[in-house]
């Protein structure tokens, strides 16, 4: 939920992307380093950075998923890089069932062709108007991301701050764009609001879901800010969305939820019968 403000906020700032991209992503470094340093002051049981060498690899993934994304933005169309980036679902179903034996359960599976049929209604009448290049860097984009949602998943370690380590990454890339064009932010305080809350809790969130639900749910949740992004942006900009985003996104939502009430029910359910197992 954190996340789909993103782009609004981004809007607001108003600027050149590298720019934009350079600020986000230092100030949500400097905000996480900032939070990591607090808990662990007044707690010992404070999270590691980067937990081992698969902390670094989650963080290199992230990093380069982050710079894929902003090279698809510039090289095919808003349509086809959101339909794109929506297979990363599908991506984490299929690299859990090879690498973590994670078998998705029928209801996950259905959910999943619901949400990419959702998808498919919002971006269906601009689709293919972007270039092949662009379209095989945002599929990029999604199976590394995809990677370093399985391999948090796999680790079992908290990878909170890990994600906020890899903007590092987009960080430098940007920030050698800028020495060479400049800065060009007209209000730099939204961008570094973004920055410095909205992103340091929409990654630590995120990046410790797999800890609890499997990585297909996990990419699931991405799908929201397709979704409630365009709302906030109508509201703010007035920028009124189509009848097929309002149709594509009330099925997304549906879902979600639907699926997120079963989970709660199933979750119930075993509880209760571990308890008839074992009264202790």
């Amino acid at each position: 939920m954190a996340l789909t403000i993103d782009i609004p906020l981004i809007k607001l700032a108003g600027g050149d992307p590298w720019s934009i991209l350079f600020v986000r992503s230092a100030t949500t470094f400097t905000a996480g380093l900032l939070m990591w340093a607090i808990w662990r002051f007044f707690s010992a049981d404070a999270p590691k950075l980067v937990p081992g060498r698969t902390g670094f690899v989650v963080a290199g993934l992230y990093g380069l998923s982050s710079i894929m994304f902003i090279t698809a933005v510039f090289n095919t169309s808003t349509a086809d890089l959101v339909f794109i980036l929506a297979f990363n679902t599908m991506f984490s179903a299929l690299l859990s069932w090879l690498f973590l034996r994670e078998r998705p359960r029928p209801q996950t599976l259905l959910a999943m062709a619901l949400m990419i049929v959702g998808i498919s209604i919002i971006v269906g009448s601009s689709l293919g108007t972007g270039n092949l290049f662009g379209n095989l860097i945002a599929m990029f984009a999604a199976f590394l991301l995809s990677c370093a949602i399985t391999v948090s998943r796999a680790s079992g370690k908290d990878m909170g701050f890990t994600a906020l380590v890899g903007v590092i990454l987009p960080c430098l890339v940007a920030g050698f764009m800028v020495s060479k064009n400049g800065l060009h932010i007209a209000e730099p305080g939204w961008i570094i609001f973004n920055g410095a809350v909205i992103m340091p809790i929409s990654f630590f969130c995120l990046a410790n879901g797999p800890r609890y639900i499997s990585a297909p749910e996990v990419a699931m949740f991405y799908l929201l800010e397709t979704v409630l992004a365009p709302v906030w942006v109508w509201m703010i900009f007035s920028e009124t969305p189509t009848r097929n985003s309002l149709i594509g996104g009330a099925i997304l939502i549906l879902t979600l939820a639907g699926h997120s009430f079963w989970q709660l029910r199933e979750g119930r359910r075993r509880r209760a019968t571990l308890a008839l197992r074992h009264p202790a």
